[in-house]
């Protein structure tokens, strides 16, 4: 499949899953405020709710189900309802995420809570995760099964659970001194990878797939995720600022504990020196504190090492997709999609 070839398949699907969304968020209704703020995180309105042309989402979560349900060997159409939802949860999680993290700016714009306060945005967000939760009635009307709409419901909860679990350890872990590898991969994969997992695993469970086949797509999407997050954090030490878009030096002065980062702290004692540092010294000296780190990690091993685990999470995850044969044209964007994802520069 073509580069033009894959854009024109997955921009259809995003195509349908906005239209579904528009739909369940009420869009067009200007008189409801409610809808309206969730209307403005989703990029489609501006803070005066008037229709807005700016930055948004690249839907990859609801793509990558919409890709499974059709490799697995079902119509994807039948799976909107659920790729709907899933890209519902992930902005639900974004809105509270903001707030969390006290974040000004989301694609270039003010954050939700920046514009309309806390306390709006909570409940806002909270709109949000309910209307994604009923998404996954319209699965019925598309001919899903009951018993099957009901598993991909429970699943569905499930991994909303275990989302909150994540990202209750990276809020947790950021008052701790002391984070271990093992710690942190359990973290990043609740909070990144379980996600990915799910959509994966629904796209195989809405084409009533074999346990075995639905288990290969979930441990693909799983894998996929972890090697997604390890790169991540690769680039965000390593990555060209021109390329991510962001300082590249950002992760450490903040501190962010990141799989590069505590494989180094755990190895190099010069290392946790300066990571003891507090922080208004190494706030003051950014222009020795950053190589200083860097030449450490560099010393220790850690960009290598991290390299290597993203490089084995890939492997895994191809593994598995490759276990389940994926069929036709979206056999080959799924594996293009998984491609892109884990050999970029941003």
């Amino acid at each position: 499949m073509s580069s033009s070839e894959f854009a024109n398949f997955s921009n259809t699907m995003r195509e349908a899953v906005t239209t579904e969304m528009q739909t369940l968020l009420r869009f067009g209704d200007t008189g409801e405020h409610l809808f309206g703020m969730m209307h403005y995180h989703l990029g489609w309105v501006n803070d005066q709710f008037q229709p807005h042309q700016g930055k948004r989402g690249k839907q990859i979560r609801p793509t990558l189900l919409l890709l499974a349900t059709a490799a697995a060997g079902a119509h994807w159409r039948s799976a909107v309802p659920a790729a709907a939802g899933i890209e519902l949860l992930h902005n639900f999680s974004l809105i509270h995420d903001d707030i969390e993290d006290n974040s000004p700016t989301r694609h270039g714009r003010p954050t939700l809570w920046t514009v309309w306060g806390i306390p709006l945005a909570i409940n806002a967000g909270d709109a949000m995760f309910s209307v994604a939760h009923q998404a996954f009635q319209g699965l019925l009307d598309r001919g899903v099964p009951p018993e099957v709409t009901l598993k991909c419901l429970g699943r569905f909860d499930d991994t909303c659970l275990r989302l909150t679990q994540g990202q209750h350890q990276d809020m947790h872990f950021e008052t701790r001194s002391h984070v271990t590898v093992d710690e942190y991969i359990k973290m990043i994969t609740g909070k990144t990878s379980i996600l990915l997992s799910l959509c994966a695993e629904l796209g195989a469970r809405i084409a009533q797939r074999s346990d075995s086949i639905i288990d290969h797509y979930a441990q693909f999407g799983l894998n996929l995720g972890l090697a997604f997050q390890v790169l991540d954090d690769v680039l965000g030490i390593w990555g060209d600022e021109a390329d991510i878009g962001k300082s590249a030096t950002s992760d450490i002065v903040t501190r962010k504990k990141t799989l590069p980062v505590l494989f180094g702290l755990a190895e190099d004692h010069e290392l946790q020196r300066l990571y003891n540092l507090d922080a208004e010294a190494a706030e003051g000296t950014p222009g020795r504190f950053v190589p200083a780190v860097i030449k450490r990690l560099d010393a220790c091993g850690a960009r290598t090492y991290a390299e290597a685990e993203a490089q084995k999470y890939t492997d895994l995850a191809l593994s598995h997709l490759e276990e389940v044969n994926p069929q036709g044209e979206a056999g080959a964007a799924l594996s293009q999609l998984t491609h892109l994802l884990l050999n970029r520069k941003n």
